[in-house]
């Protein structure tokens, strides 16, 4: 998700600071509601105003916002559960081997990951090429980038750069 900087209680859509890296730990000051430009993609409908975290990231001192739901009349919409985990994934996931969690961190991919572990280490912005998770070829967008990987039995059989 991109994330914008946040000071004086407001947000700097027109600075977007970056993207957050998947699995990437925030720490969670506050929520708030802002109306986007209209001129902002950031992936969530803006819809009357936009509901979005602030937080800073670990060892930074300046306070971010990314978005997770939108407010349209009196509907209210969240993702957060969707775009974030409450717990650390290391602990939730602790039987996976210690060199798969060095890919998840440093954001690569490599042959044998499942689509879970991908999708922790790259993100989620992708199309699929088949219906059934884990025997398809996902397209992954990262970073304006693209990396193509083909599933056989939820294990990465080819990477493709793009």
């Amino acid at each position: 998700m991109p994330y914008y900087p946040y000071a004086g209680g407001r947000v700097e859509w027109l600075k977007p600071a970056g993207v957050i890296p998947a699995a990437q730990r925030l720490d969670a000051v506050k929520v708030i509601k802002a109306a986007a430009p209209a001129s902002v993609n950031n992936n969530i409908e803006h819809g009357d105003r936009q509901v979005l975290i602030v937080f800073t990231l670990p060892g930074a001192k300046e306070q971010s916002a990314t978005p997770v739901g939108f407010m349209e009349g009196s509907d209210e919409h969240y993702f957060d559960d969707l775009l974030l985990y409450y717990d650390d994934p290391h602990s939730i996931y602790s039987n996976w081997p210690k060199d798969t969690w060095a890919s998840i961190d440093s954001h690569q991919v490599r042959p044998g990951m499942s689509e879970l572990q991908t999708r922790m280490s790259i993100g989620m912005k992708a199309q699929y090429d088949g219906q059934t998770e884990g025997d398809r070829t996902v397209d992954y967008e990262v970073n304006g980038k693209h990396i193509k990987v083909t599933y056989q039995h939820d294990k990465a059989t080819t990477i493709q750069n793009e």
